[in-house]
């Protein structure tokens, strides 16, 4: 083996190191390149640590900026199809425009039906509670007829019998008077002994039983008084008024029965009419969830649209949002060293986005999902110690350079990075410091990619798209070479 590697190996010599030259000149040079690469190097990471550091702390630039929006989110009042959509990505809505149409015609209508079968019972209850108070009050009617009828006959009755009364108690009153009398001549002839005591007892008698009569009929005279008065009253007693009084108290059952009908007809009136607000409720609301607009709330630009005609959606489901290109401003982000110099009311100049100056509104340390969700676009993303500058830019300049609607840009330029600067500010910022100076560099030495041929690109595409779909010649193989990888492995082994 050490035959085998040493045949044929000769050592190449070493040339001698001059004074004047040589290998030894060359050795001294090494650490001076080494040592001059290093120190370049190094100047060249701390140039750009300190441009990466520094500047952004107190820099009164920023290209961390986004042109931002309030949006509105068009959502769907009912669940589903949409009939009709116009809204389309960057179009002019005025307020009250109709975007879109949903249409849902499986309804559930169990509840309207219930409420109309309710509704239809207590229609019939209430009819029927009517007519057995009409008829309550035809009989209570025809029982007063009956019962003045025959109050009147004995009213007649009984005014006949006082008369007659009246005159026995006068009767009465004059046979006593006579009894009397008698009496009193007796007791003149007992006293002039005319007559003896003997006769005067049997007079007495008769003139004591006259009294007694007339105070009888007065008492009858009295009570058919007292009947009369009472009959006039409405009341009936005695036995002369039993018919009359089983009548009243008819009359008085069924008069109760109609109070009693009359406050379950009112009772059925009061249902029946809460049924049928609750109905008219019912198809309201079926109507509404039949077919509803989907309303623009104001004016502004479609931002995206979320659904597709004949698509199903849901109650709350985004059809369309809106930005309102007149509220646009800017969202900056600064180090928070620049929270005093960049305080409400500072004017800054804005590169991009259709703007040229503007104004500090409003300096915020954080914000939130909650916030991010009324854009258009979310904030950027800030790190630590960083705070967001919001910008209201003039609306003299706003107006007539906004930029037309594209991929890049979306709706009134919403969502597109801007630059902006601190008027009078020395500090620039790095990145952009950078990438103006990359595009200079560009420029001067005209590096940048000439503009593809627009109208070659589709027939290019189709070309590719040809090539690829036929099949070359080379991969058609014959059926003869099936076993070439076979063959080929047994040879090599």
């Amino acid at each position: 083996m050490t035959d085998r590697f040493d045949d044929g190996f000769k050592p190449t010599p070493v040339p001698p190191s001059g004074p004047h030259g040589g290998p030894r000149s060359t050795r001294h040079r090494h650490p001076v390149l080494l040592r001059a690469s290093a120190i370049g190097v190094a100047g060249i990471l701390s140039a750009l640590m300190l441009t990466a550091v520094v500047p952004p702390i107190v820099a009164d630039q920023s290209d961390r900026a986004v042109v931002n929006a309030p949006i509105m989110l068009l959502t769907s009042p009912i669940s589903g199809q949409v009939e009709s959509l116009s809204a389309a990505p960057g179009g002019e809505v005025r307020t009250s425009d109709r975007l879109a149409q949903i249409t849902n015609s499986r309804l559930d209508r169990t509840t309207l039906i219930s409420l109309e079968e309710k509704a239809g019972d207590a229609r019939q209850k209430l009819d029927a509670t009517r007519a057995k108070h009409q008829s309550d009050l035809a009989y209570v009617t025809s029982l007063d007829q009956e019962i003045g009828g025959q109050a009147e006959q004995l009213k007649v009755q009984l005014r006949s019998q006082i008369e007659e009364l009246r005159a026995r108690v006068a009767q009465s009153s004059a046979m006593s008077s006579e009894k009397k009398a008698i009496v009193d001549r007796q007791n003149r002839m007992v006293a002039r002994d005319a007559a003896s005591a003997e006769m005067l007892k049997p007079t007495e008698q008769q003139y004591t039983a006259a009294l007694r009569d007339t105070d009888a009929q007065n008492a009858k005279l009295n009570q058919k008084l007292t009947q009369l008065k009472a009959l006039d009253a409405g009341i009936y007693v005695g036995e002369d008024l039993a018919a009359l009084n089983m009548l009243g108290q008819k009359r008085r059952d069924i008069d109760l029965d109609a109070r009693r009908m009359e406050i379950e007809e009112k009772q059925q009136s009061a249902m029946l009419q809460d049924l049928e607000g609750l109905i008219n409720s019912e198809r309201a609301r079926l109507a509404r969830l039949a077919a509803a607009d989907v309303l623009s709330p104001g004016p502004g630009k479609v931002l995206a649209v979320g659904a597709e005609t004949g698509r199903h959606v849901s109650a709350g489901d985004t059809i369309a949002s809106v930005v309102d290109c007149d509220k646009r401003f800017v969202v900056a982000i600064f180090s928070y060293r620049q929270g005093e110099t960049m305080k409400p009311g500072t004017r800054v100049r804005i590169e991009g986005g259709g703007f040229h100056a503007g104004v500090v509104s409003a300096v915020l340390p954080k914000t939130s999902d909650k916030v991010d969700e009324r854009f258009a676009v979310p904030f950027p993303q800030t790190e630590r110690r960083e705070l967001y500058v919001m910008i209201t830019p003039d609306a003299a300049a706003e107006r007539p350079t906004v930029e037309p609607t594209s991929a890049a840009t979306p709706a009134c330029t919403v969502g597109q990075w801007v630059t902006v600067t601190r008027d009078n500010g020395i500090v620039p910022s790095m990145s952009v410091t950078w990438r103006r100076l990359g595009h200079l560099v560009a420029s001067l030495t005209d590096l940048d990619p000439p503009e593809p041929n627009v109208a070659a690109r589709p027939a290019g595409i189709a070309k590719l798209d040809e090539a690829l779909r036929s099949q070359p010649a080379s991969a058609r193989q014959p059926e003869g070479d099936a076993h070439w990888l076979p063959a080929r492995a047994v040879s090599a082994q």
